[in-house]
């Protein structure tokens, strides 16, 4: 197997591996209860929508080495990268995962009521 051949199958398994995977974010995200419920699936259908497109943009018109398919495929990198630069959704709400600490205060004490 040449190189060539090598490299685009591997670029077009690993699209697909994005897709999927934004696929199966989206059904999480749609299925899952949480806190911000009706924010969190919009979220999720459309990566569910964006997930099934990739995929089926990569198995038919990717592999016929069609030109646009290589263009609108390249929406994944930069939808991706400006989810992390802007901190954007779908990208894992580390906040919720991880929460700040916050100083623990002694209650206060109504005037007195203190020992």
């Amino acid at each position: 197997m040449r190189s060539e051949d090598l490299r685009f199958r591997a670029s077009w398994i690993a699209l697909l591996v994005v897709g999927v995977a934004t696929l199966g974010y989206g059904l999480v995200v749609v299925v899952l209860p949480s806190s911000g419920a009706a924010y969190l699936r919009a979220i999720g259908a459309s990566s569910i929508g964006m997930g099934l497109f990739g995929v089926m943009i990569t198995v038919t018109a990717f592999r016929r080495r069609e030109r646009w398919a290589f263009y609108s495929l390249c929406y994944y990198p930069i939808f991706w990268t400006a989810h992390l630069l802007g901190n954007l959704p779908p990208v894992l709400p580390v906040g919720e995962f991880f929460p700040r600490r916050t100083q623990i205060q002694s209650p206060v004490m109504p005037p007195g009521q203190g020992t």
